[in-house]
């Protein structure tokens, strides 16, 4: 890297491409450069560590999603019980892979076009992006509908607005949230489990269709108005528990089922400082409060409110959204305050839509999207009423 390095920067042959290589250089190494004037202060927890933690916090819920995946779609066949889970996790791997380099190359490419005309440095912001975006959208996503998300939430939801760490809203519910309002049935509670692999010894021996489709346990729920709520069953027709929720063999996008997993990040993240136990517990809280309420007024015509508050935490994506979307630094609540009244907003809102609003069962991510708007005024309120309180206190002093 030093021997090109010259070719890159002024002068060079290749200076039009010095984002670029600088993309690569600090990706692939710790920059030795500090700064020479005005204060600051030289931690070594820079983005790219930030960044990296990150992504090993989210390693549990990417291998376990590529096994379920695998999971399900020999569940599907009926031949769960005779396939390893190897096997499994190796179909999910081949079924997701597609998603994750799409997921990468659209949203890489964006910001290394954008560093380039702009003359800026290339972030490692997109590096946990990008992993995300595979993580949350159902596996049945066309890859094109995956991109033009991608392009959209990069562009419009990060770009725009200067990059990484000026962003408004979470750039990979952003692509959820297009996805959803842009392709609804793809986004509405249902999952498919692609059978096209059969020419690479995946299919199983029986008669393989283009694909299946099974509707998640939050869209069995919102299928059910009008009767008291009847038992949840996986894609074989085999009835699912709150401890199935718990370990993830559940039908979902692929990070979200497995709450155990989701719990092993949050401890990564929590451990390194990275993610605030604040907001974390907050989400919860909030969550556990409103499915309380729900379940207290459970009525037929809203049939998720007869789901108990703990089923509430462990199906679809609210763990997830807890630990991985609503703790982003970004665009989250940045004062010790806020970050209670952010959290706790986030997980009322999210039973509150999934409760009340049949027409989309899941409601984590639009919570956290809708909380990402309010985050700068709940700041702003908790820092207005700092002050006020400061100045009564000196006011107070002066006048004795």
């Amino acid at each position: 890297m030093d021997k090109i390095s010259p070719s890159f920067h002024e002068g060079g042959k290749l200076a039009k491409l010095q984002s670029v290589y600088d993309g690569m250089e600090t990706f692939l190494f710790t920059p030795n450069t500090t700064s020479r004037c005005g204060v600051h202060i030289h931690d070594a927890n820079d983005m790219k560590r930030t960044m990296s933690t990150v992504i090993v916090a989210l390693i549990p819920c990417l291998l376990f999603g590529m096994y379920n995946v695998g999971l399900q779609h020999y569940l599907a066949l009926g031949q769960a019980a005779q396939t390893g889970w190897f096997t499994m996790w190796l179909f999910g791997l081949l079924a997701m892979l597609p998603v994750i380099i799409v997921s990468y190359v659209v949203g890489l490419g964006i910001e290394f076009i954008s560093a380039q005309i702009h003359h800026k440095e290339i972030q490692e912001g997109y590096l946990v992006t990008g992993l995300l975006v595979p993580l949350i959208v159902p596996i049945n996503t066309p890859l094109w509908m995956t991109a033009i998300a991608v392009a959209f939430a990069v562009i419009f939801a990060k770009e725009v607005f200067g990059g990484t760490g000026m962003n408004i809203f979470n750039v990979a519910l952003v692509t959820r949230a297009f996805l959803f309002f842009s392709y609804p049935s793809k986004m509405s509670g249902d999952l498919a489990f692609v059978k096209t692999s059969a020419a690479l010894g995946f299919g199983g021996n029986g008669p393989v269709s283009d694909a299946f489709t099974g509707a998640t346990p939050l869209g069995q729920v919102a299928t059910n108005v009008g009767n008291a709520l009847h038992p949840l069953h996986d894609v074989a027709g085999h009835a699912i528990s709150t401890a199935d929720a718990f370990w993830g063999t559940i039908a979902g996008s692929p990070g979200e089922t497995s709450v155990a997993c989701i719990l092993i990040g949050a401890l990564v993240l929590l451990v390194t400082g990275v993610a605030s136990w604040r907001v974390m517990g907050s989400v919860v809280a909030g969550g556990l409060v409103m499915g309380f309420v729900a379940h207290a007024c459970a009525t037929p015509t809203y049939p998720a409110s007869f789901l108990d508050p703990l089923a509430q935490l462990c199906y679809g994506g609210f763990a997830f959204a807890a630990v991985f979307m609503a703790t982003d630094p970004v665009t989250g609540a940045r004062t010790h305050t806020g970050q209670y009244i952010y959290g706790f907003l986030i997980g009322v809102i999210a039973i509150l839509i999934r409760v009340y609003n049949g027409g989309y069962p899941e409601g984590a991510m639009l919570a956290v999207l809708l909380m990402n708007a309010f985050a700068p005024l709940i700041d702003h309120c908790v820092v207005s009423v700092n002050i006020n309180r400061r100045l009564k206190r000196a006011t107070r002093s002066t006048n004795e």
